[in-house]
């Protein structure tokens, strides 16, 4: 079972600055193929932020920001100077370089942290409930970001077909319906797609924009960080309120470092510097070129930035565009959701493996029906991008600021940072996330409580889960008694043995599997091979073949009883079946350690315990009753743990919560 501790991580877990990352096979093909796939997986989110984000700045507040020639430079220079220092300072140049085993995200830096602070448990508990709220805030951001993208990419009809205008919320809600309900066949079949689109976007966008900063290239004074210093001081409560809209730019900046494990280190960032990074920096200098050309603009720079003949067509692009920036947020969401049952922060989910070659490509059917329902809420509720902006960005900044702080403890206690570098690293990244954040703080009462709240709820129920599960095990090993007694049991009384194995999935080997005891006390045997198996989730994403399975006699090597320990990362699948096959090959294990059964006739005994609603201490009566609802709606063990329907016997017994 899920230990859902965060005590396993091997010291190769945890690097002090690596370097650069190459693609396994070393070749310059390879390289190109990963950037190819990052542009497509990694980009697609902040790669479409230019589609509204400049728009919402000067809807804000009835216009408080104007299409002047002060305001305009302050904004281009807010907007310039937040992607260089969020996005290719901050994650590009440093946080890439904290990698849990090569594998990135909020969760994974919370496990280093862990690692790095030891048995300072105060701080380590603190550091793993940051990282498990940051996962949460993801959830927020995966719900608001396939509505925003996809409105704000079909909105382009307004301006290139304005007869159909109002089809916009139908035509969009059906593109976001045909996205969730293609989610049960897998990305990998359109995932060689995504790159050259993105490509094709980026190469768009940043055409788009050098033709109108040809026109006036007076923007590229825009640059300059003396114009956004001049913006606040000249108009500081209007840049104050105008932040929590430029924040929307940075949007996606988070997945450069969620999907490392994906493409690496060197491809994400080359790709970054290579394409995605001169490309928005053009599109938004092009549209603030516009803006002060044509002051109406502002109702739509993005699309007016085209030529009249260019507009429909990129609108189908931008469609494209974005619905490859959804994709990527629900698969992430799919890979937190795997990646928090392994943990133990949420109870077993359906998860479907869709490709045959890459193990992390999941579909989790819970998750992708939720999502769908909240994004088509939103859509129908906030009817427009403009005004789902004002519920954007509280989340997004949220993770921003948890992250620099977990980094900051990395950077301190494992790479020995000295102070004068963490305090310019706090001020200059810390202290403009912060700004962000209390800028987007304005939009609670508008729509921003809406992230807030799911993530909220997100973290209730994981935190929730987590405590249950402690209470439940606690209770539940008090039933089950030590296992050394019960071998010895056996030892002493002539118990009646059949033919066969069975195996029995269990957490440790400190108590007896309840099914084990039961089929003992009421049928009087046991089988002829014991096997007990438990599965060990590890806080790194893949465990080496050679570290996978440990074997225990515990104590005799002739009563047929034996304790496997299987260790599994959080990326890896959790077969059972395919454990024992390995644990029997004489291939894969030393003669020593190789196990005389025959797995593919096993037998497989669940046991379960079925949970009673007390007054005993330990949790509030409503979070009890939300654990056990939990428990109730969760996937079978046995298609968790990949066991054959047919061979697999369930049986327990009665556990107080």
């Amino acid at each position: 079972m899920p230990s859902g501790t965060y005590g396993f991580m091997t010291d190769s877990a945890l690097r002090d600055a690596p370097s650069e990352s190459e693609p396994a096979s070393g070749h310059r093909s390879g390289l190109w193929a990963l950037m190819l796939g990052a542009l497509g997986v990694v980009y697609g989110d902040i790669g479409t932020s230019p589609l509204y984000a400049l728009q919402t700045v000067f809807s804000i507040d009835n216009g408080a920001v104007r299409p002047t020639s002060g305001d305009v430079y302050g904004v281009i220079s807010m907007v310039f100077w937040s992607v260089t220092l969020v996005v290719s300072v901050k994650y590009v140049t440093f946080i890439l370089r904290a990698d849990n085993d090569g594998e990135g995200g909020v969760m994974a830096l919370a496990a280093l942290v862990r690692r790095v602070l030891g048995d300072v448990r105060g701080k380590a508990a603190v550091a793993m409930a940051l990282g498990v709220f940051g996962a949460s805030l993801f959830y927020g951001d995966s719900v608001i970001t396939p509505a925003i993208s996809v409105l704000s990419a079909v909105e382009g009809l307004k301006v290139s077909t304005p007869g159909i205008s109002h089809l916009v919320l139908p035509i969009a809600a059906t593109i976001v319906a045909l996205l969730f309900v293609a989610q049960r066949w897998g990305t990998h079949r359109v995932g060689a797609m995504f790159g050259p689109v993105m490509v094709v976007w980026f190469l768009a966008i940043g055409v788009a924009g050098l033709g109108e900063v040809l026109r006036k290239p007076g923007i590229l004074l825009g640059l300059s960080p003396t114009y956004a210093g001049a913006f606040v001081l000249d108009h500081p409560y209007i840049a104050f309120i105008a932040m929590g809209a430029v924040v929307l730019t940075i949007t996606g900046a988070e997945a450069l470092y969620a999907d490392m494990g994906h493409f690496g280190r060197s491809p994400i960032r080359r790709a970054w510097f290579a394409v995605v990074f001169p490309a928005l920096t053009l599109n938004y200098l092009g549209q603030g070129a516009l803006i002060l050309r044509d002051p109406k603009s502002v109702t739509s720079p993005f699309f007016l930035l085209m030529p009249g003949w260019a507009r429909l067509p990129m609108v189908i692009l931008a469609t494209a565009a974005t619905v490859i920036a959804s994709q990527a947020v629900i698969t992430g969401a799919f890979s937190v959701s795997r990646q928090a049952v392994r943990l133990g922060f949420l109870p077993y989910l359906r998860i479907r493996h869709t490709s045959p070659q890459e193990i992390g490509q999941v579909y989790v059917p819970a998750v992708n029906w939720i999502l769908f329902a909240g994004v088509l809420a939103l859509m129908f509720g906030f009817e427009s991008s403009e005004h789902l902006a004002t519920a954007y960005g509280v989340a997004v900044t949220g993770t921003l600021i948890i992250t620099t702080a977990l980094f900051l403890v990395v950077a301190r206690a494992h790479w020995n940072w000295p102070m004068w570098r963490l305090v310019v690293f706090a001020v200059v990244i810390g202290g403009a996330e912060v700004t962000y954040f209390a800028a987007n703080l304005t939009k609670v009462t508008h729509g921003g409580w809406l992230p807030l709240l799911i993530a909220i709820s997100v973290f209730t129920v994981m935190k929730t889960w987590e405590r249950g599960r402690e209470i439940v095990t606690a209770r539940r090993n008090a039933k089950e008694g030590p296992l050394p007694e019960f071998i010895e049991k056996l030892r002493e009384k002539k118990v009646t043995k059949v033919p066969g194995t069975a195996v029995f999935p269990h957490p440790g080997k400190q108590t007896t599997p309840l099914a084990l005891r039961a089929n003992l006390d009421h049928n009087h045997v046991v089988h002829e091979h014991v096997v007990i198996v438990s599965v060990s989730s590890e806080n790194v994403p893949h465990v080496p073949v050679a570290e996978l399975i440990t074997v225990d006699d515990l104590g005799y090597q002739d009563d047929g009883v034996v304790h496997l320990t299987v260790r599994y990362g959080f990326q890896d699948e959790q077969d059972i079946p395919a454990a024992l096959r390995m644990a029997a090959s004489r291939s894969e294990r030393p003669r020593s350690e190789l196990l005389d059964i025959d797995p593919d006739n096993a037998s497989y005994f669940l046991s379960r315990g079925t949970l009673r609603l007390t007054d005993e201490p330990g949790m509030q009566r409503w979070r009890k009753k939300l654990f056990l609802a939990l428990a109730h709606n969760a996937a079978s063990p046995a298609e968790y743990f990949c066991l054959p329907e047919a061979r697999t016997v369930v049986m327990g017994t009665q556990v107080d919560l």
